[in-house]
């Protein structure tokens, strides 16, 4: 049995490797999101949204072909959890607010006509133009935003060198989760957002856990090795960071199994977020200080004044 308390691991022995690896992956999302573009529900790119659930299965097929001589443009229909219930999407009509209502009430009619059995009308969302792209700068600059607080948080804590390594590692996070989402598309909506601002909490925790202890050992180990005092600092708290991400996987891996389809794609880039959190803080943030020149005077002087 592995014992991770007291674990001797050459990570950086491997940094190169890693860190191609990861330049690789970076280019693949970056790739696949200027080809593929990103899967935008409807909160960011407007039109109408409606959850119904009948008695009885339902024909998507026909159900879709019914939808289509409406004359609305690009129908989707899609199961939302069982045969019984289903997302209908309706693409963004010229017109203004008032025309989006009005799709609603001709699906809706359309639906009462079709289908046979009774219809619950679960959930109808309506989203127009401006709403969406205030939606999509919002998401955006909540995200910048919250990077940028991250750099200046790391900047005053520790020394800009921590603080570089640790915005280059929350920007890796939050390029591979934009990343996945363009691969798989994978509906990218306004949760999702919600997922990535968590993940990049999430990954900036972990890295300051690990950094937090190179400072302690640069203090200790003023003439050890710079790779072998990182070593050391990784391994000391590697028991810490495998433990909350196994836990925090366990609880998100039950909430996307049992949690419904509502939660599934918020719940998959949180999945996704911790892994790549945990890689990167072990893998990427930690390794990239031994290219940034820590000043070990720096530290002296910080040990000195924590004494008086």
């Amino acid at each position: 049995m592995i014992d991770i308390a007291n674990t001797k691991i050459n990570f950086l022995k491997t940094r190169i490797i890693t860190f191609i690896f990861s330049s690789i992956l970076v280019v693949l999302s970056f790739g696949a999101f200027f080809v593929s573009g990103l899967n935008f529900g409807i909160d960011f790119k407007g039109g109408t949204l409606i959850e119904i659930e009948t008695e009885n299965e339902i024909e998507i097929a026909g159900l879709r072909d019914n939808l289509n001589t409406l004359s609305l443009g690009d129908v989707q229909v899609q199961e939302f959890g069982s045969k019984n219930n289903l997302l209908i999407r309706v693409e963004q009509q010229s017109g203004g607010d008032q025309i989006q209502q009005n799709v609603v009430e001709i699906v809706k009619n359309s639906l009462d006509s079709y289908l046979s059995s009774e219809v619950n009308f679960r959930r109808t969302e309506v989203v127009g133009p401006k709403v969406s792209g205030e939606l999509i700068q919002s998401g955006a600059i909540a995200i910048l935003a919250a990077v940028f607080a991250m750099l200046i948080y790391i900047w005053f804590r520790f020394e800009w060198q921590f603080s570089l390594g640790a915005v280059v590692a929350l920007i890796h996070d939050v390029i591979l989760t934009i990343g996945v989402f363009s691969i798989t598309q994978l509906e990218f909506n306004l949760p999702i957002i919600a997922a990535i601002l968590t993940i990049v909490g999430y990954s900036m925790n972990d890295t300051v856990v690990v950094y937090d202890r190179v400072r302690e050992n640069l203090r200790k180990h003023r003439s050890k090795n710079i790779i072998d005092l990182l070593n050391l600092s990784i391994n000391e708290t590697l028991s810490r960071t495998i433990v909350t991400s196994v836990t925090t996987l366990l609880a998100l891996l039950s909430l996307f199994i049992f949690g419904g389809e509502v939660i599934k794609g918020f719940t998959f880039a949180m999945i996704w977020g911790v892994v790549v959190g945990t890689y990167s803080s072990i893998f990427v943030a930690a390794p990239l200080l031994n290219y940034l020149d820590v000043k070990r005077e720096w530290n002296t002087t910080s040990a000195v004044d924590s004494t008086r």
